[in-house]
């Protein structure tokens, strides 16, 4: 069984399409049971959906409603409303009570939260958030995609490092090939920080025998040619992402068998949790329940941890001194 903690305030059409989510997750996967963090009322629209047999696997965690919430609208992100299920969410990861955490709340809050409730990993500083993307000649792991939006070069360092090692625990990618976003794939390309950084990975063992394979472009993510993992910062990651999505929307959604990534795991902090997108449907987080399902079960991110042990040492006594 995998106990997931589900932030039912978080998101833009939040708790409809959480319950919804919840609904969808629940029926497709007899081995979860979800802890509901929200009002009860919402949670009782979950419980009420399922057959009597099956409302136990549903239990709640009651934080305040929203003054003046809406039926079907989520509270603001930034105020105390919005963040005090996130919290909680977090809480329950943290205490045992749930294996992972997920919510659709604002990105920001949700990484401050697991790094002050969960802590980070031994020498991370930094966390980042990593998608799958669907790509021609396989999936690519991007990453960071909104966690750190200013990232000096050690910084992604670390995350190549996060990348390599998720993409071979995650996807049981052999020697993933890592690459470096930047403006052309020259040496030299880019701002200092891309060069800096592009210096710094040349000489760094990579782990799960993973390669280094220099700088790439935008294109390469979604092609996958001769690439498993591409690192940039969460501000040029984010907007990448949300690119993809819209690309992906006027093509009328990604070719059957290929998945939109619509969550994105948190790497660097010390437990389970899944980020999904403010605009998420019911589908979508239905998705991201089933993401952080399949982490906690395989174990993905504490094995990332362990492989990054002795490596994010050395990388965050770099960044102590990069500019």
């Amino acid at each position: 069984m995998s106990r997931i903690a589900v932030d039912l305030l978080g998101g833009d059409g939040a708790p409809a399409v959480v319950v919804d989510g919840a609904l969808r997750a629940c029926r497709a996967d007899p081995d979860l049971q979800l802890l509901l963090v929200g009002p009860p009322d919402a949670a009782d629209d979950v419980r009420a959906a399922l057959p009597d047999d099956q409302r136990r696997r549903i239990t709640v965690r009651p934080t305040g409603a929203p003054g003046g919430m809406a039926a079907g609208t989520a509270a603001e992100p930034g105020t105390g409303r919005a963040d005090e299920s996130i919290r909680a969410g977090m809480a329950a990861a943290a205490d045992g009570a749930a294996d992972a955490f997920i919510s659709a709340g604002s990105s920001g809050a949700i990484v401050t939260a697991a790094a002050l409730g969960l802590g980070r990993w031994p020498a991370v500083r930094r966390p980042a958030l990593v998608v799958t993307v669907p790509a021609v000649a396989g999936p690519v792991v991007l990453l960071d995609v909104g966690a750190t939006v200013e990232a000096r070069p050690a910084t992604l360092t670390q995350h190549a490092l996060f990348g390599a090692a998720y993409g071979a625990v995650r996807l049981g990618l052999d020697r993933p090939r890592v690459g470096l976003l930047s403006i052309g794939a020259e040496p030299g390309k880019g701002d200092r920080v891309r060069r800096t950084a592009d210096a710094l990975l040349r000489s760094l063992t990579l782990p799960a025998a993973g390669r280094y394979v220099g700088l790439v472009e935008g294109h390469d993510v979604t092609l996958g040619d001769g690439i498993d993992v591409v690192v940039t910062d969460g501000f040029t990651g984010n907007v990448l992402l949300k690119g993809i999505e819209g690309a992906y929307a006027m093509a009328g959604g990604p070719e059957p068998g290929r998945v939109a990534p619509r969550a994105a795991a948190l790497l660097g902090v010390a437990g389970t949790v899944v980020v999904c997108h403010g605009a998420a449907t019911g589908a979508d987080i239905a998705t991201g329940i089933t993401l952080a399902a399949g982490l906690h079960r395989g174990r993905v991110t504490s094995t990332v941890a362990r492989m990054l042990d002795d490596i994010t040492r050395l990388i965050a006594e770099q960044d102590e001194v990069s500019p």
